[in-house]
This record gives C-alpha cells, sequence and structure tokens, in this order.
C-alpha cells in the first residue's frame, strides 16, 4: 500500500473529540476484580479517558504470570459501566479479538512481540474483518524496523480498520542501557514524517522499566515530540505489582505527573533546538556504552597476549584497520582527519589497557 494512501486512510475521529491529550492509564496485569476497581477508581478522569490491564500477558518463559485470562475482560467491563471510562487491553490472537470484543472492550492493542510477527498480525486483521469501528493500537516491534511496524498497519487497513493509532515503547537494544527500551527519538521523527496523521501515544513505563524515569520520557514526548497522547502503568498498590512492580506508579502519582505536563505546549525554535539535541544527546549515550564495551574487550584481548606471549602493538593490524575504516567513512561522507584522530585515540587507549595488565 501507497504510503500517502495509508496516511490519507487514517481516521482520527476517535481521539480529536478528546479536550486533552490522550492519556490511557491502569495496572500492568488485572489481579484480581477488587485490585481493578480500586485502581480505577483513583484515576481522575479529567485527565485519564481510558482504564488499561493487561488480561493476556506474554512471557519469555514459561511458568510466569501469563494473565489472569478471560475474566479479567468482564472486570474491565465492570469498569467501564461504573466509572465511564473507557477500556482497553492487549490482544495476541484472533481468540483474544473475540473474547475482547464480546465484553465490549473499547480499545484493542496489538503487543510488541506480535508486532514482529506478520502472520500473527494478519491473523487478528482477519479476525477484525467488518469491526470498522474497533479502535486498535500497534505497539512497535521489538526491533527498529519501521517497515515492519508500517506493514502490520497496513495488514489492519486492508481489513478496512481504520480507527487506528501507534504506541511507542521503545526498542531492544543490545547494550547497556538507563532504558529498559531504548526510545531511539530519531527513528519515531522519521516514522511521523512518513505518517504524519496516524496518532501516536508514548509508552513511558516501558521505555523506562523504572518509576523514576517516567516524567522524564513523558515531557520529551509530550513537549518536543508533540506526540498525541501517553500510556502510563499505575497501580492501587504497585509495590506488590504481580507483574512489573518497578515501573508502575499510584494513581496519585500519575495525576501529579500529568499536571505537571499540562503547562505551555507551544511551538518554539528552542523546543525544535532541543529535539536536535535530544537526538544527539541519545547517539552520544550509544557511543558511550559502545566504547565501554570496546574497552571490556580490549581488557580481555590483553590477557590473551600476555598468557601467549604476543606483543601488544600488531602494525600490520592496525594498517588494515585504519584502511577499512578509512574507506567506509569516506563512502559515509566522514572525514579521514576525523576518523584517524578517533581512531588513534581508541587505539592508543586499547594499548594503555593492555599495557596495566
Amino acid at each position: 500500500m501507497e504510503k500517502d494512501i495509508l496516511n490519507n486512510s487514517i481516521d482520527r475521529s476517535w481521539i480529536e473529540k478528546f479536550d486533552k491529550p490522550l492519556t490511557i492509564s491502569g495496572p500492568c496485569s488485572a489481579e484480581s476484580e477488587q485490585q481493578i476497581m480500586e485502581t480505577a477508581k483513583k484515576l481522575d478522569p479529567s485527565y485519564v479517558q481510558v482504564f488499561r490491564a493487561g488480561i493476556w500477558k506474554p512471557r519469555t518463559r514459561p511458568n510466569n504470570f501469563e494473565g489472569i485470562g478471560e475474566r479479567g475482560l468482564k472486570w474491565l467491563n465492570n469498569v467501564k459501566k461504573r466509572t465511564g471510562l473507557m477500556v482497553a487491553t492487549e490482544i495476541a490472537n484472533a481468540e483474544h479479538v473475540k473474547l475482547a470484543l464480546s465484553f465490549d472492550i473499547d480499545v484493542l492493542w496489538i503487543g510488541a512481540r506480535s508486532t514482529a510477527s506478520p502472520f500473527t498480525v494478519q491473523e487478528i486483521a482477519d479476525s477484525l474483518e467488518g469491526k470498522e469501528d474497533q479502535i486498535i493500537l500497534v505497539k512497535n516491534p521489538i526491533h527498529p524496523d519501521i517497515e515492519l511496524w508500517i506493514g502490520a498497519l497496513e495488514r489492519l487497513l486492508g481489513k478496512g480498520i481504520r480507527k487506528l493509532g501507534v504506541i511507542h515503547r521503545g526498542f531492544y537494544t543490545y547494550k547497556t542501557s538507563k532504558y529498559r527500551n531504548q526510545p531511539n527519538w530519531n527513528l519515531l521523527f522519521s516514522f511521523r514524517n512518513i505518517l504524519p496523521r496516524i496518532p501516536v501515544i508514548c509508552d513511558p513505563s516501558h521505555i523506562c522499566g523504572n518509576k523514576e524515569g517516567i516524567l522524564d520520557i513523558a515531557k520529551t514526548a509530550y513537549h518536543y515530540f508533540k506526540y498525541d497522547g501517553l500510556m502510563i502503568e499505575s497501580h492501587c498498590d504497585p509495590d506488590h505489582a504481580w507483574s512489573d512492580a518497578q515501573q508502575q506508579i499510584t494513581p496519585e502519582k500519575l495525576l501529579e505527573l500529568l499536571k505537571q505536563l499540562t503547562g505551555s505546549n507551544h511551538e518554539t525554535h528552542q523546543n525544535h533546538l532541543d529535539s536536535l539535541r535530544i537526538f544527539i544527546d541519545e547517539i552520544d549515550e550509544n557511543l558511550i556504552a559502545l566504547l565501554a564495551k570496546r574497552m571490556k574487550i580490549s581488557k580481555k584481548l590483553g590477557t590473551f597476549k600476555k598468557s601467549e606471549d604476543i606483543t601488544i602493538f600488531q602494525p600490520n593490524r592496525w594498517d588494515s584497520i585504519m584502511k577499512k575504516y578509512l574507506k567506509l567513512g569516506k563512502n559515509l561522507g566522514i572525514s579521514e582527519e576525523l576518523l584517524e584522530g578517533v581512531f588513534k585515540l581508541l587505539h592508543q587507549e586499547s594499548i594503555n589497557i593492555q599495557n596495566r595488565i
């Protein structure tokens, strides 16, 4: 499907009816009817429009809590009746869709693991045929693949689903990071340039993986990148939550956070400058993490060279590296002077580390 056709097919009416940016909140998992209802009643409906709870929880390994199952849908339905909030949950197959719709769940989202599987997304899309008014949100795939993400939207649109949105929950990273999932703001910027009309909701809870960073991520999404909404996990007793306790906050803390976000949000030259700096900062953090990993490998290399009585400095190896990387850098538009300077520093530090062993 052509990108302009996809973009023009999006129906934004479901999110534009709200006066404030959309906020979706509730516990990571439904644990009991009391927990669900207590959390929902503590949420401020003037700030939160949609109550969420995981009913089915995909886990990397078995024998962990994998959700309360179908009975949790009844609890969600009761929340909807008693509070007037819309309700949302994650679905991962056609049976989930069927059950969720039978309990009148307003918003369904496809999780990151499911988005990564075209077969799973197609199964879900097929089960939604004829349900054109259903709101479907698609979380980004685990790995930073824009085409895979867009492909999921295309499969849903192919079945007539137009009330779509996406959830930015961050991406898996191979390195140590202060985030549970790397935000990769630059990728989201590129995604929005391709599909500027798609509602984008930020999920700071899953990006951070902790309570402390939620506000900063929410501010970045809301003020600098003009997201349409937030999904933040809240729980009436987060310290004793059955899943992801470290990233859930109380409804009271959520309200404090949301009040801090609803101040000035005007487009300025400073906002644009700050967003570019955010891109630079994220790249710099990645570089530092990679440098730390490189130095650890240098230390292992030094230990091996010492045990095998191998000379630390290998001139042929150095010449080969420089020839290869200067060529690569030239193809990428990086000056030889910059690359030579960077690699000389890295090489010297590696030698220093190995000499100390």
